[in-house]
């Protein structure tokens, strides 16, 4: 397309992932266009349309220098609003039962609830001369060309009085998420849809905000027992501000974590450590528990098909859709929209390029995520040679990080999204981790098979499951 002849994109989905577009476009098209269902502009609490956002969230270190080019100063304007940044390395991980060593890495971590986050942004794009937001209007159809071949614009529909409108465009991008109609669009065009890759995780979080004081976190910002086959139950336990914590509790293969008070906390007793429900307990609970599902990680094709319609982009979770217990969603969309801004000061922006450009930013951070859910039994997938080597010296590298901070760093950089997955092979890694777990290491206990609470004996407590 023709730089020149760049008048409107418009943009389906005004999440994270569609106003991070908004933000690239604007450097390129006269007018830009952000079409959403909901009211997102002063928003600073889960949306209909984001169920997900009410839970743990965090910002990866990647993701973080993205956002604080896209937007210069966002970090400071984040922490003056109450939220915390912290080294990655110094989060209190537990892997396998085993507290991490803590780290100085010089990565940071944005850690304001993702609704604060998404409104900070928000405001910074639609506060942009060519940029508006068409809020509490309904996506109905694609406009094309008679033959199909170029997509022209989008029919939305004003709520308010259901009448319908016809946006002209040079280029829409859908950033919909999982629940994308382009696939069905596709074939109502006469075109294939992508094929789909799925790994069924059977996921659940359970959230619940308390009043908690830093004391409970001795000194950390959060504490994260991760999930593993030995202690499938997991926990984001985070600081948001003025004295207020989100506790996501999260159970995988149908294993979820209840929604009644005491079921929320009894399921935080038998986290592998007592540091999540010692800190919430007795502490003062802002709302019942909510829970949102996620059966499977979905990752769509686009790349692979051979016809595409021109003018049509797809970006977001509506291309891939990661577990979110890894943390990567906002960060692979900042790495996308990169991407995009690329192909656009090249002039080119045709799809199926961008798809083939996005697909290589996505292909790390899906292996690291479909091979850690592949390390559960109960997931369904090959496992071929590849992903059992890695999840084999997976299990070496967490436990040598809990004894040398070497490991930990180099374990966040990749975690982080900053280096590569064969960053963690360079010899003077492998050397550090074998001299720790040459073989494969036994997970750590559970604090309840350890150190029961005063009162009930082990036969009387739950285990994990």
């Amino acid at each position: 397309m023709n730089s020149q002849a760049r008048a409107r994109a418009v943009v389906l989905g005004g999440s994270i992932a569609g106003t991070l577009a908004a933000r690239v476009l604007s450097e390129s098209y006269q007018d830009v266009v952000v079409v959403d269902r909901d009211k997102v502009l002063g928003v600073r609490v889960a949306r209909k349309g984001a169920p997900h956002a009410h839970h743990a969230h965090g910002l990866h270190a990647r993701g973080h220098l993205i956002l604080e080019d896209l937007f210069p100063g966002l970090t400071d304007e984040v922490v003056a609003a109450g939220a915390f940044t912290t080294d990655l390395g110094r989060i209190r991980w537990i892997f396998n039962g085993r507290r991490v060593q803590p780290a100085d890495t010089g990565l940071v971590t944005v850690a304001p609830s993702r609704p604060v986050l998404e409104n900070h942004v928000r405001n910074r794009v639609a506060a942009l001369p060519n940029v508006t937001y068409l809020e509490e209007h309904d996506i109905l159809r694609l406009v094309t060309t008679g033959d199909h071949r170029r997509v022209t614009g989008v029919v939305v529909r004003r709520q308010a009085d259901d009448t319908e409108v016809v946006l002209d465009a040079d280029v829409v991008v859908d950033t919909t998420g999982r629940g994308s109609r382009t696939p069905a669009w596709l074939d109502e065009l006469g075109y294939d849809r992508p094929e789909e890759e799925r790994v069924k995780v059977g996921l659940a979080y359970t959230t619940r905000h308390y009043r908690v004081g830093p004391e409970s976190f001795r000194g950390a910002q959060s504490i994260v027992p991760v999930a593993s086959p030995a202690h499938p139950r997991g926990a984001f336990f985070g600081q948001l501000g003025g004295g207020v914590c989100v506790l996501s509790l999260t159970g995988v293969l149908g294993d979820h974590p209840p929604t009644d008070p005491a079921g929320f906390l009894e399921f935080a007793r038998t986290l592998p450590v007592p540091d999540v429900y010692d800190a919430v307990r007795d502490a003062p609970a802002l709302e019942d528990p909510v829970s949102f599902r996620f059966p499977a990680s979905v990752r769509r094709r686009y790349e692979r098909l051979t016809r595409f319609p021109d003018g049509l982009l797809v970006l977001g979770d509506a291309f891939c859709s990661f577990n979110p217990v890894y943390g990567q969603g906002m960060t692979v969309a900042a790495l996308e929209v990169l991407a995009l801004r690329e192909l656009l000061r090249a002039g080119d922006v045709t799809p199926l390029p961008f798809f083939a450009a996005i697909s290589k930013v996505i292909n790390a951070p899906w292996d690291i995520s479909v091979g850690g859910d592949l390390a559960y039994p109960g997931v369904e997938g090959p496992r071929p040679a590849k992903v059992k080597i890695a999840n084999a010296y997976m299990a070496r590298l967490q436990y040598a990080a809990t004894k040398d901070p070497k490991v930990t760093e180099a374990f966040m950089r990749v975690a982080g999204l900053i280096d590569p997955p064969e960053a963690l092979f360079k010899p003077g890694t492998v050397r550090r981790v074998l001299r720790h777990a040459f073989r494969t290491p036994e997970p750590g206990p559970s604090w309840l098979d350890t150190a029961p609470p005063a009162g009930a004996g082990p036969k009387d407590l739950p285990k994990a499951a």
